[in-house]
């Protein structure tokens, strides 16, 4: 599951700086190791410090920066079974981007593509007919995720379709 992404060295040791999702803070302050980039390979964690939303880690085999360097934008993910568990109703990214989203009324608007996270809540870029689509992902609009379906029927307020 992708927690983050390497931002740049931090220091003389080897540390990375991370950029890290901002609902998985946690499961990265606990991590006893990290897979980076899209081959995921595996790194032991021997240090992690929150810093400012951020995370500076220290990681088994990465001494120097110039190999910290090596790592510079790489996809940060743990394994699934070390994230937080969630709450009733709550869904990790990887199970809705790809959802159908559709309208109470049966309109298709097309499929979640990307999940941006604002602070006051995630929103759901979904690409469709209409073009891309910011979807809150609150209450007041999206009513139901039916994994099983692959749909995420939403209620659209004013202003949310492009003219």
């Amino acid at each position: 599951m992708e927690v983050g992404r390497v931002l740049r060295p931090w220091g003389v040791r080897g540390e990375v700086k991370i950029e890290v999702l901002a609902s998985r803070l946690a499961d990265v302050e606990r991590a006893r190791r990290v897979y980076l980039g899209e081959e995921a390979r595996p790194f032991d964690v021997q240090r992690a410090r929150s810093q400012r939303g951020a995370m500076q880690l220290k990681l088994t085999g990465c001494d120097t920066p110039e190999q910290a360097e090596v790592l510079r934008g790489l996809v940060v993910s743990i394994a699934l079974r070390d994230a937080s568990p969630l709450r009733p109703n709550q869904y990790y990214h990887h199970e809705i981007i790809g959802l159908e989203v559709v309208t109470l009324e049966g309109a298709a608007l097309g499929r979640i593509v990307e999940i941006l996270e604002t602070g006051a809540n995630d929103v759901y870029v979904t690409r469709g007919p209409r073009g891309d689509v910011l979807i809150p992902a609150r209450v007041e609009v999206v009513k139901q995720i039916d994994l099983d379906a692959g749909q995420v029927r939403v209620m659209l307020l004013p202003g949310l379709l492009p003219e």
